[in-house]
């Protein structure tokens, strides 16, 4: 053990170690380790920096550190592929770091001082902009969303084997594999490699019999919007299967929402509403079905409900607390552990400070600019729109391949210029090869689109 003194960590003074080991019966460390044999212990001192004793220092360290990094607020953003560059109101941060929503974990209504009612008016925001009857407190992410929402899916159908489109978001692929094993069998089903949507003659030939759910993202990774959702949900309910719909709700205010083209369940992020982009975080998890026993039964997450209490006052808690891995730590359907509680009240100031309203003018906004990119940048040599003809909605894939240039090579350069580009499809794509997928959201303006086609004309001559 290292000799040195570390303020932020009491142990590593000799007189508090020495303590430590007098109250627990034993006279040194060695005597903690003796099961590990010699030959398997370090007996260097580790490499670690000089200790850092005043708080000033420290902050100056860190910050020295931190300076390095360049976010979206100093770069050009047209990269999204499942995290977006929104604008956050102010008034989300402002709610959300009061102390009795930041520092809260757990607790029951008798304490939560509002926490509750936050999380039950931001359910009721979410069920009307899925116009569905019931959401849960967010989970983890999106990709935890989706594979609970599988898993509901089999429990409900009580069948085995569950349908992936393979234009689906490869991050959160990996993690539904993972959440899905071992006893869920998940099958693929192609995309058209000119339209980028699902392909119906694959689903068709793998929909059968001993399916439970088929999955739809919509709209997809490509950012192509599923158009033949309905006909898709159709086929599903055919072999008694059902459809689980991966959206982007902060999509919802012009696109139909998923209980429209009759899916059955809706699952999806909430990052896109109000949530700032962070490395490792800022993300959570929705799931919404029909106000059907079926369906709320088998849902693993806490849902707040409302009720009136004996002081003749409303009360909001738990429904149907039994259902939960709180209540049956034994023989629960899925284990739940931490809910992303703050994100949801952060989702939930976001919604009413927009509305309805403000929710479709955000859908047109990033419609206008996604037109006015393919504008600006079909001008420029090397660069097509065309590989899929699919209808986008704030993604498009641009396609390089003429250009006789890497993706990696252009985002490279690009960042040089103080852009960061789009995603490099070809990483989990081969079949996309030379395709980068762009992003544009409201924050997007004019002069970011012709700053890229400036830099792209350079870049590609």
């Amino acid at each position: 053990m290292s000799k040195k003194m570390y303020p932020y960590i009491p142990n590593s003074e000799a007189a508090v170690q020495a303590e430590m080991l007098k109250f627990i019966g034993v006279d040194s460390v060695e005597e903690l380790i003796a099961d590990i044999p010699e030959d398997m212990r370090m007996k260097q001192a580790m490499k670690l920096p000089e200790p850092i004793c005043d708080e000033a220092g420290l902050f100056r360290h860190v910050s020295t550190m931190l300076d390095k990094n360049r976010t979206a607020q100093e770069l050009v953003c047209f990269l999204g592929a499942g995290c977006y560059n929104r604008y956050i109101p102010a008034v989300v941060d402002e709610v959300i770091n009061r102390s009795e929503f930041l520092t809260a974990y757990a607790g029951e209504p008798y304490e939560d001082h509002g926490r509750f009612h936050a999380m039950f008016e931001y359910q009721s925001m979410m069920a009307e902009l899925l116009d569905m009857d019931v959401c849960n407190v967010p989970n983890y992410d999106g990709s935890q969303a989706v594979g609970t929402a599988l898993r509901m899916a089999t429990r409900i159908a009580r069948r085995k084997e569950v349908l992936i489109p393979r234009n689906i978001n490869p991050d959160t692929l990996r993690a539904v594999q993972t959440y899905l094993q071992p006893d869920v069998k998940v099958t693929f089903v192609d995309y058209g490699s000119k339209t980028g949507r699902i392909c119906l003659d694959s689903l068709k030939e793998k929909l059968t019999e001993n399916v439970a759910a088929v999955l739809v993202m919509n709209p997809n990774f490509f950012g192509v919007i599923e158009d033949k959702a309905q006909e898709i949900a159709d086929m599903a309910h055919a072999k008694g299967a059902l459809m689980v719909a991966y959206v982007e709700p902060s999509t919802l205010g012009v696109l139909t929402p998923p209980s429209h083209y009759g899916a059955d369940i809706a699952c999806g992020d909430i990052q896109g509403l109000g949530l700032h982009m962070n490395y490792g975080g800022g993300v959570a998890g929705f799931i919404a079905t029909a106000d059907d026993p079926r369906f709320v039964d088998e849902y693993p997450s806490r849902l707040f409900g409302i009720a009136p209490t004996s002081e003749k006052e409303w009360g909001f808690g738990d429904v149907l607390w039994e259902r939960t891995s709180f209540a049956n730590r034994d023989s629960a359907k899925e284990f739940v552990g931490t809910h992303s509680a703050l994100w949801g009240i952060a989702a939930g100031v976001y919604l009413a400070a927009m509305g309805p309203q403000g929710m479709k003018e955000l859908g047109e906004a990033v419609v206008q600019r996604q037109l006015c990119l393919k504008k600006v940048l079909s001008g420029v040599k090397g660069l097509s729109f065309d590989r899929l003809s699919g209808t986008p909605f704030q993604e498009v894939v641009a396609d390089f391949s003429a250009s006789g240039k890497k993706v990696s090579e252009i985002n490279k350069k690009l960042l040089e210029k103080g852009i960061l580009g789009g995603y490099d499809l070809g990483r989990n794509f081969p079949e996309l090869e030379g395709c980068m997928l762009l992003a544009v959201t409201e924050q997007t303006s004019a002069d970011d689109i012709k700053a890229l086609a400036s830099a792209l004309s350079e870049i590609l001559a």
